[in-house]
């Protein structure tokens, strides 16, 4: 009986290209095991760690979602290169809502993320119509600009900031509160993209001016991207002010831009589960690296270096074309 080998996903795609008609259960598994991967360890990830890497978790959970925020505007063409305006924004409204009004969490932090990333939008409606590195420094600025002016006017707090904010009742409903923002935006943006709307986003990024010329409102699309970008961002700020109970300068920091931005670069830019393993991947590492002091830049670097040298496309979008390479040995029929 001859054989021969046959990439496991070949039937599938033969049969029903985009649709993907199934028809055994190793066939299902195949399609449904990437998605149901990151939702089975986000469950289980917190139950089997210890209290520090729970805390380390957090913060992976809050710069993937920062990280996922900038690939949204990456993809329609607004290269970003402040992800700290979007996440000091959110902390800041939550933060005073909670210290000055004595709002509860589960009510500011929605409204800070949808409040942030309005004011984010509107400081940003101005320069929409610049492109690439001019666009990109504006948002640099920005936010360096905040930190200047709370530092000289001293408002909420000045250099102080606010603290004694009230946390939210229990570790494990921050955590998995996060980390299903993570997987909702995830997916969530992921079909977005795939759709008509994401379609018209994804050629803004490609050649603005073909689809000005088919009557299309590029403006109005940039600003729904940036809308939905700043929300994201903003809701990972508000969580943040929450699980530390303190809002400050330090919002603005230009760690929450460039880590972002490194985290989408090393998982793949173009797919928000790039950016999400990016962020699982950098943070951890950061961590792993404190007890060398000042050489955990140097080897952080490194790392950096040799993974977008290496794989410039991303890890993810490696792991994904290896994966779908996948071959096995099938009858050939007579």
């Amino acid at each position: 009986m001859k054989k021969r080998r046959e990439r496991i996903d070949r039937g599938i795609k033969v049969r029903a290209e985009d649709i993907f008609a199934v028809c055994s259960w190793r066939e299902m598994l195949y399609l449904s095991a990437p998605r149901l991967l990151p939702i089975v360890g986000f469950i289980v990830l917190p139950l089997i760690l210890g209290v520090y890497w729970q805390r380390v978790l957090l913060s992976v959970a809050i710069f993937a979602l920062l990280a996922i925020s900038w690939d949204i505007l990456a993809q329609s063409g607004m290269v970003s290169l402040g992800q700290a305006l979007f996440f000091g924004m959110g902390a800041y409204c939550s933060g005073i809502l909670n210290h000055y009004f004595g709002i509860s969490p589960f009510v500011t932090i929605p409204i800070a993320a949808v409040v942030g990333g309005a004011i984010c939008t509107v400081l940003l409606l101005p320069v929409l119509r610049l492109r690439g590195v001019y666009f990109a420094m504006v948002t640099l600025i920005i936010p360096l600009m905040l930190e200047r002016v709370i530092e000289a006017t001293k408002i909420f707090g000045g250099t102080e900031g606010i603290s004694g904010l009230t946390s939210l009742p229990s570790t494990w409903l921050e955590l998995y509160i996060l980390l299903a923002a993570v997987l909702a935006a995830l997916f969530g943006f992921r079909r977005l993209m795939t759709s008509d709307y994401g379609l018209v986003l994804k050629g803004i990024q490609d050649n603005d001016r073909s689809v000005m010329n088919a009557g299309i409102n590029i403006y109005w699309f940039k600003i729904q991207a940036l809308f939905i970008a700043s929300v994201v961002g903003s809701f990972a700020g508000a969580m943040m002010t929450h699980v530390y109970r303190f809002v400050g300068m330090p919002v603005f920091a230009l760690d929450y831009s460039i880590l972002p931005i490194a985290a989408a670069m090393v998982g793949g830019p173009g797919s928000f589960a790039g950016a999400t393993l990016g962020a699982f991947i950098l943070v951890p590492l950061s961590e792993a690296l404190r007890a060398l002091g000042g050489l955990r830049i140097v080897f952080y670097g490194v790392f950096l270096v040799i993974f977008v040298v290496g794989l410039p496309e991303g890890i993810f979008h490696f792991v994904a074309r290896k994966y779908h390479q996948f071959e096995r040995w099938v009858e050939v029929e007579k």
